[in-house]
């Protein structure tokens, strides 16, 4: 009630005093300048001063399986120039028309229970396709909820909250900073998306006026040209839908939460280690896997994968913990999910042990 009454009182003063106009689209010029813009709002990304109504252009998206950020609710638009599309591609990102958006913004309730009753935002990242590559950009909320301030050297937001299991969590929450951005969003040293992939969009929407799948509807609003029809493009599946394969499940989670990293092209590619769901080496999986350097993070334990004794299995030790030496993902989380966890131990504890020599 607090924040409405207060953008209700900002747009009469405004249309009183004539001192400025409702902003009325993406400003582009904003978008490709050289320098960020000091307030999120100086883009038009979104028609209020909340970020809840976007702009035309700017559309809603969601991911099958998302990376998990200590429970944060994540809203995401994705913004492309008019007259550009995506390109698709059948691995990997789609490729973005210069001036593209991906905008997405981190939320929490007091009680994730129901998301949706008090909630607030926290930050808005921004990815920005310019003529050079991707640029990553935080805002940070203020307290009215009423604009976001652009953060480069990142910080710590203490946030509580009642997390969907019931527990109460108080947490120091992360901001990155432009280096902890690369260190996610890198391949081959390039400065990339993680979630916009083919397979990880093709899912149904509700659009409010219709429900579609979403690469037809990306085609459909200009955002995307070119391939299949969705029922004939790559899926991934839903890690929580427990309507799919346990393996499938699994495997999309370790796509999405570690392969960023964990791939020839990633930040930890000399790690030997490579979760993407389309790898089929076991080796590279971990099943096996000596670690490349032991140390600390292995817990003593001797392989990354232990067929059938997830309580053997580094990985499984590393999800779990939340020693800043010891745990994985390093970045982007303070807490264990719990619930990734248990899926992946799942997936171990169903792998046929090796054969005894």
């Amino acid at each position: 009630m607090r924040r409405a009454l207060a953008a209700l009182v900002g747009l009469a003063a405004l249309a009183l005093s004539g001192a400025q106009e409702a902003p009325s689209g993406v400003r582009l010029d904003v978008v490709m300048a050289e320098s960020p813009a000091a307030r999120l709002s100086d883009y038009g990304l979104f028609q209020d001063p909340g970020a809840r109504s976007p702009s035309p252009r700017v559309t809603p998206y969601e991911l099958t399986t998302p990376l998990f950020s200590d429970y944060a609710v994540k809203h995401r638009y994705i913004f492309t120039p008019d007259g550009k599309s995506a390109a698709y591609q059948a691995d990997g990102p789609l490729e973005f028309p210069v001036g593209s958006v991906l905008v997405k913004t981190f939320a929490f309730a007091p009680d994730l229970r129901q998301p949706t009753v008090g909630e607030r935002y926290v930050e808005t990242r921004l990815l920005i396709r310019k003529a050079d590559g991707w640029t990553a950009l935080a805002y940070v909320w203020n307290a009215d909820q009423t604009e976001a301030v652009l953060k480069r050297t990142g910080g710590r937001l203490d946030v509580s909250f009642i997390d969907p299991s019931g527990v109460p969590q108080a947490i120091s929450y992360l901001v990155p900073n432009q280096n902890q951005c690369k260190t996610c969003h890198s391949a081959d040293g390039e400065l990339v998306p993680i979630g916009p992939k083919a397979r990880n969009l093709n899912r149904d929407l509700d659009y409010g006026d219709r429900t579609q799948n979403q690469l037809a509807a990306w085609r459909r609003l200009g955002h995307l040209s070119g391939g299949p029809h969705p029922a004939e493009a790559p899926r991934m599946a839903a890690w929580d839908d427990m309507s799919e394969p346990l393996e499938a499940r699994a495997r999309a989670y370790l796509d999405v939460n570690c392969a960023h990293c964990h791939s020839p092209a990633g930040m930890a590619s000399t790690s030997g280690l490579y979760l993407g769901v389309d790898e089929r080496r076991l080796v590279h999986l971990g099943v096996g896997k000596s670690p490349v350097a032991a140390g600390r993070g292995s817990g003593g334990l001797a392989v990354s994968i232990a067929p059938g004794r997830p309580d053997r299995s580094i990985m499984v030790y590393r999800m779990a913990s939340t020693d800043p030496g010891i745990m994985m993902p390093e970045l982007g989380r303070a807490l264990p999910h719990k619930e990734g966890t248990t899926l992946v131990a799942d997936y171990i504890a169903s792998l046929q042990p090796a054969a005894s020599p």
